[in-house]
């Protein structure tokens, strides 16, 4: 008795297996959670140190190099950079992916920790943040009034809205963007010197007389009370009458030498909501974090937020990843029944009968729900990759209810009875079965265990779609032949559709038949043919073009300008609000959202959103070149238009950036960087490219007088700090108001600084107490530099970013040639962003590609025990590889790591039609004495019908796919074309060429056969 027997004795048995596997697979799709993609992390940890008023390379000398030193000790960095500009250091380390966040921030921590007492003394304490995830927040959240003054929004935002956002689960961080108050003291250098004070003096007044004490308490023998004082100050008002001298009874206050306000922490920066002042809340994910549990519950708890915003205090949500997340999901899921509906009605046509039919359409919904049960088993989630596992594997796991189906039925046409027809139906497709269900498992093994983004990414596809295939493999052996014993009309009832069907399949088969006998007759040319595609591979993998994935429309564009390095924010805000005007007459335009001097000091960032997929009749690349002209106009700024990056785990920025890395000077840096910035320019394929930085940057350096200011009996730290005091914009102290500190900021009013000569007018106090002229002990020279001294791993560097024209492998290997003919000696490149992504994963399917090609292999010589059968099977897989890169060479698609997982999909899927004719033709081999030839004719020809089906189901499959809209759409047509057409032309092929390797390479069974008869009838006549 063979295994499948028992299924089709005991029906009851065969339909309680398929239950307890439905009901496990729906439980576990009920408990698993959904999610854009597996989960990754991607941590980017940030060192920011504050030195106000210290030139870039001050910043650089003596905070980013310590600094950066200690960090590159620490473990599990990909890479690191750090960018010095005026005042302000910042470092980040990228963490290779996946490394534990908190290990890699705690890390850190300590290793800046050990450097503090390196630092200069007036430098702020290092500020340490972790991110994990994109580097665009999941959400944006603005808000916008009409009469309250930005920082009034931020302080409300922050005393009230903030802490409910960050208290929602997996939120990470609840992030202010937008102007904070602070105590301004706009000091009036003429008044001072009028009263004979410094700005000097007025700092140490504000130190001395705004004092927060902790007095303690009192302790009697029975009762304690605590104390509290009023040293320090604590409004506005309060500070401007705060009397800093008294002279002849006269009492001064400091609103008689500066205007006092509660202003700005900062007026160098600004966010704009459709233009209008704002402050918004970017919304961050914790590590781990669900993105669309986290938006679901920050846009729950928006209505409330609202309803109790002050009257004139609006809110919208000009960003909100999530809606395309969420729309993908449902797009995949309408694509899975789509696929499924489809090739159930192609497998009724193809069968002839609605009776055949009814197996295939229990056992492809149950196979598909039972692969739900290994997906909780193995902890994963119902994500895009995972369902997009799940479309392709309808047309795998529809092949093995067909090949059961179709051999039950052809039993039946040759007069056996039902129960007979399923026995013998199954016994023989059990063997197949099991074979190409572990060659699936094969295929896809491999990619379960690779590394880095694309395993992160394709493990729970590879084993999801591996898991799948099993559980259809279990269906096809219990409940397949049971229920076709069961449907199936005996012999001799067929309907006049039936009769239809059969007599094409018949038709087709003989005239298959014959032209197979007639090529094998002539099986050189045919195996000549095959050679020439096989070597014809290499080189449409040259000519086809290359990016890691497909950008998608995902609604919305995001923009960066950058302004002269002399840029004030009325410069910025004047050329912003002509890029508003431009936005607003485009087709597809909702919102905008724009960050002015937030990302970087002459910086203009933001992002156009479109008009919902359903209310637009343009995409986002139609909408970006337009956009991307448009904004051109806008002479002031230089613009990019470039899309959200489709793959997580990027580090954000342009979508093309390469990083010129030296030890040498920045001088040196930025003619290299000029040189190859005109070869990218001439070559034709960006639309934009720029460098990250500019050695345009003016710079005054005030040279002070030494003997001269040893003569006033002064220090060089007393010049220092006086101008400091006067143009640095350091806060000094804080001040309490309302339960909250807000920072105390001393400085000259604009109008006295508005020119380097202005500084003439400044005084500063000699060791005789006399106000000495500021002039008096300097004068000043002019240079440039660069407008921020960069380094990536420690060395000097300068990237070349923009936005390519051509795929990003195109664009990546022309930069790397034409570095390797501009660089002189000591320069080096290295990647960011998406072009680091590319070059690191863009091929690491290829080695895993010939790995699945050497697994399968294995797997079918143990299964065949034969080295030349499995050659045979796979023979046909370069001819399906071909017809796939054919219409990359064309330009339907390029090759990206989905084009690259349907390649590897082809190994397995090809191979299942070779193993239904190899496994036949042996089977005849043995059984009827047939030779090589008519064994593999006749095998050819009874397989037809399945193969055709089988191939034909799965390439229906991949209709949903190909014809595709909206969020998503451009990576399932990547991976659908690829099957579809590999597959339909792979099939083509194998009927004709695996038969002629198989008439010239196979094993002759007939002749083992007499030998062994010959071999046991020899000790027979000697006894």
């Amino acid at each position: 008795m063979r295994f499948t027997d028992i299924f089709v004795n005991r029906p009851v048995l065969a339909t309680v297996v398929s239950l307890l596997i439905l009901l496990l697979g729906v439980r576990s799709a009920m408990e698993m959670e959904v999610r854009e993609y597996p989960l990754l992390e991607s941590t980017t940890v940030t060192v920011s140190t504050s030195y106000p008023g210290a030139s870039s390379d001050l910043v650089k000398g003596f905070i980013t190099t310590p600094l950066q030193q200690a960090i590159a000790e620490a473990s599990g960095i990909d890479y690191l950079t750090s960018t010095s500009s005026q005042g302000v250091s910042t470092i980040e380390a990228h963490m290779e992916l996946n490394y534990d966040a908190n290990a890699a921030l705690a890390e850190i921590q300590a290793k800046v920790a050990s450097q503090r007492n390196v630092l200069p003394a007036d430098a702020q304490d290092p500020v340490i943040t972790s991110e994990t995830g994109d580097s665009t927040a999941l959400m944006y959240i603005a808000f916008y009034s009409d009469s309250m003054p930005v920082p009034q929004i931020t302080d409300y935002l922050t005393r009230v809205v903030q802490p409910k956002l960050q208290a929602l689960p997996g939120v990470g961080k609840a992030e202010l963007l937008g102007r904070t108050f602070a105590l301004r003291v706009w000091l009036d250098p003429e008044r001072l010197a009028a009263v004979d004070m410094t700005p000097t003096d007025v700092v140490q007044v504000l130190l001395k007389n705004n004092y927060q004490a902790a007095v303690g308490n009192t302790k009697g023998d029975l009762v304690q009370i605590s104390l509290t004082s009023d040293t320090d100050i604590g409004s506005a008002e309060q500070f401007k009458n705060l009397v800093i001298k008294e002279d002849n009874g006269t009492l001064i206050r400091l609103g008689d030498i500066a205007r006092v306000e509660l202003g700005s922490q900062s007026y160098e920066n600004l966010a704009l909501y459709k233009g209008k002042p704002s402050t918004y809340v970017a919304i961050k994910l914790s590590p781990g974090a669900n993105p669309l549990t986290v938006a679901g519950l920050v846009k729950g708890a928006l209505p409330d937020i609202e309803a109790q915003l002050p009257e004139e205090l609006k809110v919208e949500l000009p960003y909100d990843a999530s809606e395309f997340i969420d729309d993908s999901i449902k797009e995949v899921i309408q694509t899975l029944w789509e696929a499924v509906l489809i090739v159930l009605v192609v497998v009724f046509l193809c069968l002839g009968s609605l009776r055949a039919a009814v197996v295939p359409s229990v056992a492809v919904p149950l196979s598909i729900i039972g692969g739900a049960f290994i997906m909780l088993a193995l902890g994963y989630s119902l994500n895009l990759m995972t369902l997009l596992s799940m479309v392709l594997a309808i047309g795998l796991v529809v092949d093995d209810a067909i090949i059961v189906v179709e051999n039950v039925h052809r039993h039946i046409e040759a007069g056996e009875s039902k129960f007979d027809a399923a026995l013998n139906g199954a016994r023989e497709m059990a063997t197949p079965i099991i074979a190409m269900t572990t060659t699936l498992v094969a295929v896809y093994a491999p990619i379960g265990f690779m590394g880095g983004l694309v395993g992160s990414l394709f493990t729970e596809f590879a084993f999801t779609l591996a898991g799948t295939v099993v559980i259809s493999g279990i269906v096809a052996l219990t409940l397949s032949p049971m229920l076709s014993g069961k449907v199936l009309k005996p012999h001799g009832n067929p309907t006049r559709f039936e009769t239809k069907v059969e007599n094409f399949f018949n038709g087709l088969a003989g005239a298959y038949q014959r032209a197979l006998s007639s090529s094998l007759e002539t099986k050189s040319v045919t195996i000549f043919f095959a050679v020439i595609v096989l070597l014809s591979i290499g080189g449409m993998v040259k000519l086809s073009q290359s990016e890691l994935a497909p950008s998608e429309d995902q609604g919305i564009l995001l923009f960066q300008g950058t302004a002269p390095q002399t840029a004030t924010l009325d410069y910025m805000q004047k050329y912003g609000d002509e890029m508003q005007e431009k936005f607003e007459q485009l087709p597809g335009y909702d919102e905008t959202f724009m960050l002015l001097g937030i990302t970087s000091p002459n910086a203009v960032f933001g992002g156009f959103k479109m008009k919902p997929w359903s209310e637009r009749d343009i995409s986002q690349f139609e909408v970006q070149p337009i956009l991307q002209k448009e904004i051109s106009k806008i002479t002031g700024l230089q613009t990019a238009v470039f899309p959200i990056p489709s793959l997580p785990g990027s580090s954000g920025g342009l979508p093309f950036q390469f990083v010129i890395t030296t030890g040498k000077s920045y001088e040196e840096l930025n003619k290299v960087a000029d040189d190859l910035l005109a070869k990218g320019m001439q070559s034709g394929k960006f639309m934009f490219l720029q460098k990250s930085i500019q050695f345009d940057r003016p710079v005054t350096t005030i040279n002070v007088d030494r003997d001269r200011v040893a003569d006033l009996g002064l220090s060089m730290q007393d010049v220092g700090q006086a101008m400091s005091s006067m143009l640095g914009g350091g806060y000094i102290n804080r001040f309490n108001m309302e339960g909250r500190s807000y920072q105390v900021i001393p400085q000259v009013e604009r109008e006295a600084r508005k020119n380097v000569s202005d500084l003439n007018d400044y005084y500063i106090r000699a060791d005789s107490g006399e106000l000495v002229p500021l002039s008096s002990v300097i004068s000043f020279s002019k240079s440039v530099e660069p407008s921020q001294r960069t380094q990536f791993n420690q060395q000097n560097s300068l990237t070349i970013q923009g936005i390519p024209m051509v795929p990003q492998g195109d664009a990546v290997s022309f930069m790397k040639q034409a570095a390797n003919e501009v660089f002189p000696q000591g320069f080096t490149y290295d990647f960011k962003g998406d072009s680091r992504q590319y070059v690191q994963q863009g091929s690491a399917l290829a080695v895993t590609f010939f790995l699945s090609l050497l697994v399968i292999y294995l797997v079918l010589a143990a299964q065949f025990e034969s080295w030349r059968d499995p050659f045979i099977i796979l023979v046909s897989v370069p001819m399906s590889i071909a017809g796939a890169m054919a219409f990359m060479v064309l330009g339907f698609t390029t090759m990206n790591i989905y084009t690259q997982v349907g390649l590897i999909t082809l190994i397995g899927v090809v191979s299942k039609n070779g193993i239904l004719i190899v496994e036949f033709a042996n089977l005849l081999q043995h059984d009827r004495g047939l030779n090589k030839l008519e064994a593999v004719i006749e095998a050819a020809a009874i397989r037809l019908r399945p193969i055709i089906m089988t191939s034909l189901a799965l390439v229906v499959a991949m209709v949903p796919l190909l014809i595709a809209v909206g969020p998503g759409a451009e990576s399932r047509f990547a991976i659908g074309l690829t099957i579809a057409t590999g597959l339909g032309i792979g099939t083509l092929f194998t009927l004709f060429v695996l038969p002629a390797f198989y008439v010239l390479l196979a094993k002759d069974h007939n002749a083992d056969q007499d030998e062994a008869a010959k071999a046991h009838a020899e000790p027979s006549e000697s006894h």
